[in-house]
């Protein structure tokens, strides 16, 4: 088996932003996966709300298919990365995605 190790020069793909401080939080991998995807999207397509503050539409499925995880996991991932304050879901119309907000200003990352 032949290995390509790194070097200084090594260019690496595309990555996700995970904050360091993710790694002590008491939230299961595939929450902070997910938070790392949700703040991906958000940095890269998120819109703006009537304050100012960015957030991405996700739909429940689409991020389960982004993940491979069913949609019970998803949802089960998205509240505990909720009750931990490092999002705020604000719920739609019947039918209409959430309004997802990564590190809301109360609560977020310490």
């Amino acid at each position: 088996m032949e290995f390509e190790f790194m070097t200084a020069d090594t260019v690496l793909p595309p990555c996700m932003p995970l904050p360091t401080a993710m790694l002590r939080l008491p939230v299961s991998s595939t929450a902070k996966v997910m938070y790392a995807r949700l703040l991906d999207a958000t940095l890269a397509e998120g819109a703006e709300d009537t304050n100012g503050i960015l957030f991405v539409r996700f739909p429940i499925v689409e991020l389960a298919a982004a993940l491979s995880r069913c949609s019970v996991t998803v949802k089960r991932s998205l509240k505990e990365l909720e009750d931990a304050g490092l999002i705020l879901r604000v719920r739609r119309g019947v039918g209409e995605p959430n309004h997802l907000h990564a590190a809301p200003q109360k609560g977020g990352l310490p």
